[in-house]
C-alpha cells in the first residue's frame, strides 16, 4: 500500500454527527470506534469517538475523533480541506451539501485563474475549498 496523506479532524463531542454528515455528503464506508470500545465503557466519554474513518468511492479518506478525555478542545483556523478536480456535477454537489447550514466566504464562481472556486465553512466549523478546473461558467 502506498503512503497516504489524510485530513484528521478533532471535534468537541460531535465527531459522530460530523462524520455521519460527511458520509451523507461524500458517500462511502464509515467506521467509528468509541472510547467505550477500548476500555472506557463506564466513563462519561464512553460514547465519544476515539477514532473514525470515512473512505469514499472517489478515493477520499477523512479521519476524525472527539477531543481525548482530559485534553482541552481548541478550534483552530489554520487549516482547510481542498476538493479539486474536473467533474463539475460531483464537485458542485459536494459544495451544495458542505455549504448548507454553514457560511460561504468565497461564492462558487469563476475566478481570475480560470477555474470555478468557492470557500465555505460547514456547520461543524470545518473550512473547505472547492476548485473545479477548466470550467467556463
Amino acid at each position: 500500500m502506498a503512503s497516504r496523506l489524510n485530513p484528521y479532524l478533532v471535534f468537541e463531542g460531535d465527531a459522530r454527527q460530523a462524520l455521519e454528515f460527511y458520509k451523507e455528503v461524500f458517500g462511502g464506508t464509515l467506521s467509528l470506534n468509541t472510547y467505550g470500545d477500548f476500555g472506557q465503557s463506564g466513563s462519561a466519554d464512553a460514547d465519544k469517538i476515539m477514532h473514525g474513518m470515512l473512505e469514499t468511492p472517489s478515493g477520499f479518506t477523512l479521519m476524525g475523533a472527539d477531543t481525548p478525555p482530559g485534553e482541552d478542545y481548541s478550534r483552530g483556523n489554520a487549516y482547510s480541506i481542498s476538493l479539486s478536480g474536473d467533474d463539475e456535477a460531483e464537485l458542485r454537489g459536494y459544495w451544495e451539501k458542505l455549504s448548507a447550514g454553514g457560511s460561504v466566504s468565497v461564492p462558487m464562481e469563476k475566478q481570475m485563474w480560470g477555474d470555478v472556486f468557492g470557500m465555505c465553512q460547514d456547520r461543524f466549523g470545518i473550512a473547505w475549498m472547492v476548485n473545479i478546473t477548466g470550467q467556463q461558467g
